[in-house]
C-alpha cells in the first residue's frame, strides 16, 4: 500500500470576499485544502494555528496589512518554509519594490492573472516541498 502525500494547504487573505473567491477557485487545479481569512488579524490567526504551506496576502487589508503580516511571519523560525505570494492593486512599480522588503516569495498585481496566479503557486508549492 502506498502512503499518498498529504495534500497543501494554502491561506487566501482578502479582506474582499468576491476576490477570495476567484482566487480560491483559480487555485483550486492544485488540488490543495484552500482556507481563508477575511482581514489582517484572522490571517495572522489562521497562519500560527495551521502552517499553511503557502499565504496568498493581500497588501491592503484591515487591521494588519499583508506586508505586517509577512514581516511576522518571517521573525518566526517555525513558519521559515512557508512561502508568501503577495497580491495587491497599488501598482507594479511599487510592488517590485516593497514586496521583497518583508519577505515575500513573489507577487501579482490585481486585477490577478488566473493562469500566472496558478503557475506561481504551484511553482512555490513545489520550492516549499523541495525545501522540506
Amino acid at each position: 500500500m502506498t502512503s499518498e502525500a498529504p495534500k497543501p494547504l494554502i491561506l487566501v487573505a482578502d479582506d474582499d470576499a468576491e476576490m477570495r473567491q476567484v482566487v480560491k477557485r483559480g487555485l483550486a487545479p492544485l488540488g490543495a485544502d484552500l482556507i481563508e481569512a477575511r482581514d489582517g488579524e484572522h490571517a495572522l490567526t489562521r497562519i500560527l494555528e495551521e502552517t499553511p504551506d503557502l499565504v496568498v496576502l493581500d497588501v491592503m487589508m484591515p487591521g494588519l496589512s499583508g506586508w505586517e503580516i509577512c514581516k511576522h511571519l518571517r521573525s518566526k523560525p517555525e513558519l521559515a518554509g512557508t512561502k508568501v505570494l503577495m497580491l495587491t492593486g497599488i501598482g507594479h512599480t511599487m510592488n517590485e519594490m516593497t514586496s521583497p522588503l518583508f519577505g515575500a516569495d513573489a507577487y501579482l498585481d490585481k486585477p490577478v492573472d488566473i493562469a500566472e496566479l496558478l503557475v506561481t503557486a504551484r511553482r512555490l508549492l513545489e520550492e516549499a516541498a523541495a525545501e522540506a
